[in-house]
């Protein structure tokens, strides 16, 4: 058993998100940064779409009734082994009895936490992944509480040995960040003029950055005529241009359809950048072709099958 001893600010179970019933009104939900829990996963061989701790901001503190092989990856949040610094990006055994505490986030936003077999908890529509809203899925549908019990699963995937992420792989997190986009699909609502200025502006994120969208201030990227339209279906990364002319992107909890014109979608392997991106950092926009953002997706996925043969090696 694992005790949460503190919550932290917002601390939920996710894995790699609740697909196919979107059209039904249910959000994907899901890990913000899906490289980050995917690499926590992988580096207790894990298959990459088990359970994991998901903290915002400042983490939890968590009490380990077992031994358990246990995995940090994503933003830095100063933990400690019964008092003793932890490695981020690495896995390590934590003794039975022990005590795993974290801090507020020094760089990043969000950390994961995986443990050898993932967190069992129930699956609902086939995810464990907690969509908070509709109070479903993860502990009880909601975020983690002091007191609450977790227990461990069963799908670990290949053995591995405690180790530390080779640098080449880590991220970094710096307070301004590029997110490549696509135009579309309702570029065409906007003048060459609006487009250029929203490739060209910087953007602060603001306090609402969240897992169902971040809010971006910044220049005012204005519509041709209204920025309504007939709702349609929504993505991840999408670009919402709102009545305020600002742009608001879709994160993991995001509503399936929307009102409003949506200028461009960021690509998905810079999803994780944004997932990490806090109040305060700067976002700037670069346009790349459909051709360029699938050959990231092959780099991302050479990059988890490279991890996965590190970590069977040993």
């Amino acid at each position: 058993m694992i005790t949460t001893i503190q919550q932290g600010a917002f601390t939920t179970i996710q894995d790699q998100g609740r697909w196919g019933y979107q059209a039904y009104g249910m959000p994907i939900a899901g890990s913000m940064d899906r490289y980050a829990s995917s690499v926590a996963n992988l580096l207790v061989g894990n298959k990459p779409t088990a359970a994991v701790l998901e903290m915002t901001a400042c983490g939890g503190a968590f009490k380990f009734d077992e031994e358990q092989l246990i995995a940090i990856c994503g933003g830095d949040m100063q933990g400690t082994l019964n008092g003793v610094p932890i490695a981020n990006w690495s896995s390590f055994l934590v003794p039975k009895s022990s005590q795993i505490t974290f801090d507020k986030v020094i760089s990043g936003y969000r950390t994961y936490l995986a443990v050898a077999g993932g967190f069992d908890v129930p699956i609902f529509l086939g995810s464990r992944s907690t969509y908070t809203r509709g109070q479903v899925g993860g502990y009880e549908g909601r975020a983690l509480r002091q007191g609450d019990v977790l227990y461990v699963g069963k799908e670990c995937s290949f053995t591995v040995e405690p180790r530390k992420l080779e640098c080449n792989y880590i991220p970094q997190y710096p307070s301004e960040i590029m997110l490549r986009v696509i135009l579309g699909p309702q570029d065409g609502m906007f003048s060459q003029s609006a487009i250029d200025l929203f490739l060209e502006s910087t953007f602060i994120v603001t306090e609402q950055a969240g897992r169902m969208g971040y809010r971006l201030k910044g220049a005012m990227i204005k519509p041709i005529g209204k920025a309504d339209i007939v709702s349609d279906a929504m993505c991840l990364g999408a670009i919402q241009i709102s009545a305020n002319s600002r742009p608001f992107i879709m994160t993991a909890d995001h509503q399936t359809t929307g009102g409003f014109a949506k200028i461009g979608t960021v690509i998905w392997t810079d999803l994780a950048k944004l997932a990490q991106a806090q109040p305060g950092d700067i976002i700037r926009f670069k346009l790349v072709t459909e051709q360029e953002a699938i050959e990231t997706l092959c780099c991302e996925k050479q990059c988890f099958i490279d991890i996965t043969n590190i970590c069977r090696s040993e």
